[in-house]
């Protein structure tokens, strides 16, 4: 039974020490060495100030406790310093003694500052991931006979959602998606994209085509800019949002598109890749009354096997250093073979890798993928 008791203790100390901690060797060999040196050296030379040294880097690393034990086996060196030297008593010896305490003190003061900072941070993390995913639903992987990843890549450090927009309904017979690019960013854009969204959620089962659907949601987007008065003049011109809607019925090898003012998708099929022409292009939605009649659907082929991709104009506005435009149709053609999620994989790497790293934008894409037909009896 002790053996079982000592085995779960060292278990759980195993399991309780993190690789960070590992780091502490340096500030407790550093106290060692301080110590044995000031020892050994000769009287006039004093290296019992520097072990202030050793509670400064544990900080660096390290929580409040595991800061103030070596701050207090720092104190306890220096004391000991003192004591092998006999002027433990004295007033220099004590005033050193002390001041190493409060710097100490003051170091893991500090410490519980930056970890309260941290836990409120994680805290707003947390809530902006949950705002997301409310927000912008990850788009299931299959829907019907279709394959489909999305993308979505924040131009701004640290956030999560900004005002590109995607989303995915299934309707009787078919499946229609759409991919957005709200004008401006910040929480206005925001705001637009979460009412677009919602708008789009609904209307999608509700209209029997894709022209009576744009206009329900340019409907939509243009009550809500009524209700919400713009910042300034310039938000007021600039409030519009460019969308393309797609319907991809099951059966049939084809699709729909009504484009608002936004880049044409990409068809991708065995090795190479072309642009979709869109024939009749509309207004962005939102810039003023358009019903029905203002929208035309173009058809063209999706065959099985083939794949689209729909993007916003972060993706190919994304500049490189000495000013060049991101090539999407030249470099989509090397993974025209590759599965959705892996195509996704592929254009991310690559394209974070061409402009440096950061976007000067949202970008949004969405890979759709066309399952080919099995035959009965053929794998």
């Amino acid at each position: 039974m002790e053996d079982v008791g000592l085995t779960e203790r060292i278990t759980y100390l195993r399991e309780s020490w993190r690789p960070g901690h590992a780091l502490l060797v340096i500030p407790v060999v550093l106290i060692a060495v301080i110590t044995t040196l000031d020892i050994f050296l000769p009287e006039d030379i004093f290296l019992g100030p520097l072990l202030v040294m050793a509670p400064a880097i544990t900080a660096s690393f390290e929580g409040p406790v595991l800061t103030g034990v070596i701050g207090l086996l720092a104190v306890t060196a220096q004391a000991y310093i003192s004591l092998n030297s006999g002027v433990l008593t004295t007033r220099n010896a004590l005033v050193q003694i002390g001041a190493l305490a409060m710097l100490s003190a003051l170091t893991v003061f500090f410490c519980l500052i930056r970890e309260q900072r941290s836990r409120q941070l994680a805290r707003v993390r947390s809530v902006a991931e949950a705002t997301q995913n409310v927000l912008l639903r990850p788009l299931p992987d299959r829907i019907g006979p279709l394959r489909i990843a999305s993308l979505y890549l924040a131009a701004e450090d640290e956030a999560l959602i900004g005002g590109d927009l995607y989303a995915a309904a299934r309707i009787d017979g078919g499946t229609r998606v759409m991919i957005g690019d709200v004008r401006g960013q910040g929480m206005p854009a925001i705001g637009e994209a979460a009412l677009l969204l919602g708008a789009f959620r609904e209307a999608a089962y509700q209209h029997a085509d894709l022209p009576t659907l744009a206009a329900a949601l340019d409907q939509s987007l243009s009550r809500y800019h009524a209700d919400v008065e713009p910042y300034d003049e310039n938000e007021a011109r600039e409030r519009f949002v460019t969308a393309l809607l797609l319907e991809i019925p099951d059966e049939r090898h084809i699709s729909r598109m009504t484009s608002c003012g936004h880049p044409a998708p990409l068809l991708l099929s065995q090795g190479h890749a072309v642009t979709v022409p869109s024939l009749h292009p509309a207004p962005p939605l939102g810039i003023g009354d358009m019903g029905p009649a203002d929208y035309t659907s173009d058809v063209f082929t999706f065959e099985a096997g083939d794949a689209l991709l729909l993007f916003t104009d972060g993706v190919i506005e994304a500049r490189n250093q000495g000013g060049d435009f991101y090539p999407l149709v030249e470099r989509a053609a090397r993974w025209t073979e590759s599965p959705p999620e892996t195509l996704l994989h592929h254009l991310r790497g690559d394209l974070l890798a061409y402009v440096g790293g950061h976007l000067g934008d949202d970008a949004a894409i969405i890979a759709i993928h066309r399952k080919p037909i099995t035959l009965p009896g053929h794998p």
